[in-house]
């Protein structure tokens, strides 16, 4: 009798979690993601990879923790599995769709025209750069276009005026045949703001790249969910401004 009892409130619990799950799919099919709370989206997906149990209150310590459904999808297999209830198989599912939508912002990128907009640009690389711990300078090789041909990891440690060559960017650029480039480091700190040091690397980087009559469309600093645009703030055009007689020549 007791055995009876037990195996009816296990499958009642089953059924009312079904029934919560039916109903959520329900209403990310009709409203879309924009219509969910982020632990919602959270707990849609740990309901992949765990079938018999209630997801919610998971979901919301991790948000809890994370702060942010961007915090979730980017933190460690490590940091999240300290969270009870979120084993490999959840880390599995999370750390995918953290990849697919990454690789689908990648290739929405390559496909159509960059629109001289530093958020686009921070959006495209925030993802992938967010959690670095050390330093690392990206170059975004675009064609005549506009369009990304290449995203290249070209220097990586403490960047300073000595440690990034404007010849091997250069380089680089003439390798794939770029018309022009887009700049980007993080800052572990945080802090997106610029050093003595980055103003110096950007001016070099103009400099070279006005010799060889390649265009630099800007230079972000990534930090943390914020960023510094050397375009937005008007250095890069008085950079340009400081060498405009090398085009001419």
């Amino acid at each position: 009798m007791l055995s009876l009892t037990g195996y009816n409130g296990e499958e009642m619990e089953d059924k009312s979690q079904k029934e919560h799950r039916d109903r959520l799919r329900k209403k990310f099919l009709k409203s879309g993601i924009g219509a969910f709370h982020h632990y919602e989206i959270v707990e849609m997906l740990l309901t992949l990879s765990r079938t018999r149990i209630d997801c919610k209150p998971i979901a919301k310590e991790a948000i809890q923790k994370f702060k942010t459904l961007r915090g979730v999808l980017s933190a460690s297999p490590e940091e999240l599995q300290s969270i009870q209830g979120i084993g490999p198989a959840s880390v599995f599912v999370i750390k995918l769709i953290e990849q697919v939508s990454q690789q689908l912002l990648q290739e929405n990128m390559t496909d159509k025209a960059y629109c001289k907009s530093s958020k686009e640009v921070f959006d495209y690389l925030y993802l992938s750069m967010r959690d670095l711990k050390i330093e690392t300078f990206k170059v975004m090789f675009l064609n005549v276009q506009n369009q990304i041909l290449v995203v290249e990891n070209l220097f990586e440690g403490t960047l300073s005026a000595s440690a990034v060559y404007p010849r091997e960017v250069v380089g680089k650029a003439i390798k794939y045949n770029a018309a022009a480039m887009i700049f980007a480091h993080n800052h572990p700190s945080g802090n997106p703001a610029p050093s003595v040091d980055d103003k110096q690397i950007t001016r070099d980087l103009v400099f070279a790249s006005c010799v060889m009559q390649i265009k630099v469309l800007d230079h972000l600093i990534i930090g943390d969910n914020k960023y510094f645009s050397f375009a937005d703030d008007g250095l890069l055009e008085k950079y340009e401004k400081d060498f405009s007689g090398i085009r001419k020549a």
